[in-house]
Parts: structure tokens; C-alpha cells; sequence
């Protein structure tokens, strides 16, 4: 994140000139038949080049609204990205026309969704639909196509890749369909790849097997990349910055190994402490935050969080804190930052 004096960061915030990706600002809302929900409210931070930053939060925060808006995939009418920046190597995304912006998709920008089979034709072979992918942001031929398809399921691992070309997306596994989105993302090499709980539907083994992969391939192409996630275990094996989100707003930010270390928001306590610990018991009772998030369409004055915050003052119930920078490096949107338990 970027670093500054101790005080608040909202607003005019300079990017790191090391980052690939800096949003700043960034406001993104829906509309219903019961009000307008701001499901991303003022949302700032960066990536690093060559690095993975984590946004993580509960169902409803605002995760996966983020990544959409960076990929300008928020349907309208009925949602809209009404304010903000985000910045591509220099370039604001926000200012491009829709045709510029397909130019950007997949060549400097790919997204792996959470469901492979939403994403995937089910009567056209997965062959077809990587292949489609490589032409229409290449100009190569279809034999050139399809050699760069075989590289490619050869890249993400698939098992005999010249059977697996013109096989249909029903006789794969998920592990194995989501190792063909991923095929597709990287079609053209892009320098940001947005994962949205790539691997939430997977078992366990299948999981460990989907973020080797990614390791490996990051390390391999030099990629940035955003990883949208429930699973805090994930974070602290795969990246190196984490984003904290609760209903629209970051709440925290830092580098993964300060933030494990010592959390400066409740929220983000309540996230650890809900981890299940290694020898945990089926009949063990799992630690939760209690309450659940507030209704976007409703909110009030003060704190956000304030309602489920067991730190909670009379100041947080009427003036919400600003996202301040707490130390080198790190945010939090806390009025008692500093006094919650390590």
C-alpha cells in the first residue's frame, strides 16, 4: 500500500511507482427496487509488479464487485462504476472506450471466475473455446491456434493434452476445468491475472494442486495478481499483500506476514481468530464474529462494524474513522487500532 505520515489516506494518494495496478478511490454501486447499494465505497490500493495482493472479507463485502470493476464487467444498467481510478501501468481503464477496453482484456488483463461451468460452453470442446480465445486478441492462423492451445494445456498440466483438446467441458473434473480457464486467461500472457475464489468449489487436494500451479506459472511469466478469497490459510501461503474489506470499505491493509502478525482492526481479528486450528474436532465449536453485515442500503452514521465490534466506543457509534496509515505500510479504519489484542 502506499506509504505515508501517520493520518488519513483517503484521497490523494500517490501510487508506488513500483506498482502494475493502482485504484484509488474507487466507488461502484447497484441499483434496486429498494434504493441504490454501494457495494464498493471509496476503495483504494496497489500492486506490486510481480506480486499477489489478497483482498479478503465475508460474503457481501464488496470482493468480487472490486475485481468486476477493474475488468469494467459490472452490468448496467443496473450496476455502474460511478467514481475512481484504476490505473494499468500508468493507463486509467476508466477512461477507455469499450472497444479499447476489449483490447486491454486478455492481452494486459485476464480474470479466472469462481464456476469454471458457467464460464465454459458445454457443446463446443474446450480446444475450440481456448483456440477462440488466442484469435481473437492474436493474429495467427488456426493451425498456429491450436499449436499455442496444446502449449497451453501442456503449461497448466492437463493429462495428454492431444486427447484433452477436443474434449467437452462435461468430462472434466473441476479440478481440471479450472485448469482450462486458467489456460484461457493466459492465452495471451497478461501481465494481471484476477482470480475470484478460483478453487471454492475444489476438495481440498484439488485446491493445493490449483495454487502450485499459479506459484509456479507466476514465477514462470513474471505475473501480477489479485487474488479475491474466503480462505485466510490461502493468503498466507500464496501472497504477499492483503486488502481487509467489510461492506464496501477497506478496513486494513499490509503486507501478509505484519498483518498475520499483529491485526490493527477487529474485523480482521475476528477473521484470523475464525481459522480452524490444525487437530480441530468435528464437534469442536469453530470461532465466529457475531452479527452479520450491515444492510448497504441502510447504513448509518459511525463505524461500519461498530455493532459487531467487541472494542467498540461511544465515539464509533456516531463518527465513522477514516482509513489511516498506522504504520509504515499499513491502514486501518480503527479509532483503537493500536490497543487490539495480538
Amino acid at each position: 500500500m502506499a506509504e505515508t505520515p501517520l493520518g488519513k489516506l483517503e484521497g490523494g494518494v500517490e501510487a508506488r511507482p513500483s506498482s502494475i495496478l493502482s485504484v484509488r478511490d474507487l466507488v461502484t454501486s447497484y441499483h434496486t427496487g429498494e434504493g441504490k447499494l454501494r457495494v464498493v465505497d471509496g476503495v483504494s490500493f496497489d500492486i506490486r509488479r510481480s506480486a499477489t495482493l489478497a483482498i479478503i472479507g465475508e460474503s457481501g463485502c464488496g470482493k468480487s464487485a472490486t475485481a468486476l470493476s477493474i475488468m469494467r464487467l459490472i452490468s448496467s444498467p443496473l450496476g455502474q462504476i460511478e467514481s475512481g481510478k484504476i490505473e494499468l501501468e500508468g493507463r486509467d481503464l476508466l477512461t477507455l472506450s469499450e472497444r479499447d477496453m476489449c483490447q486491454v482484456r486478455g492481452r494486459a488483463l485476464s480474470m479466472v471466475f469462481q464456476e469454471p461451468m458457467t464460464s465454459l460452453h458445454p457443446l463446443v470442446t474446450i480446444g475450440w473455446q481456448i483456440q477462440e480465445a488466442v484469435t481473437i486478441r492474436e493474429r495467427v492462423s488456426r493451425r498456429q491456434a491450436r499449436a499455442r492451445t496444446m502449449e497451453l494445456l501442456e503449461r497448466v498440466c492437463l493429462p495428454e493434452p492431444g486427447v484433452m483438446i477436443d474434449t467437452y467441458p462435461h468430462r472434466l473434473s473441476g479440478g481440471q476445468r479450472q485448469r482450462v480457464m486458467i489456460a484461457m486467461a493466459l492465452a495471451c500472457e497478461p501481465a494481471l491475472l484476477l482470480l475470484d475464489d478460483p478453487t471454492t468449489a475444489l476438495d481440498v487436494s484439488t485446491q493445493a494442486q490449483i495454487f502450485e500451479l499459479l506459484r509456479n506459472l507466476q514465477r514462470r511469466c513474471s505475473m501480477s495478481m489479485l487474488l479475491v478469497t474466503h480462505d485466510l490459510r490461502r493468503v498466507f501461503g500464496h501472497a504477499s499483500d492483503v486488502v481487509v474489506m467489510y461492506a464496501g470499505r477497506v478496513v486494513e491493509s499490509g503486507s501478509v506476514a505484519d498483518v498475520f502478525a499483529k491485526q490493527m482492526h477487529p474485523y480482521t481479528r475476528g477473521l484470523i481468530e475464525s481459522i480452524p486450528e490444525p487437530g480441530t474436532t468435528p464437534h469442536r465449536r469453530l470461532r465466529t464474529i457475531e452479527g452479520s453485515v450491515p444492510d448497504l442500503r441502510r447504513l448509518g452514521v459511525g463505524c461500519r462494524f461498530a455493532q459487531r465490534c467487541p472494542m467498540r466506543i461511544d465515539l464509533c457509534e456516531v463518527e465513522e474513522p477514516p482509513l489511516m496509515s498506522v504504520a509504515t505500510g499499513r491502514s486501518s479504519r480503527c479509532w483503537r487500532h493500536d490497543e487490539v489484542p495480538s
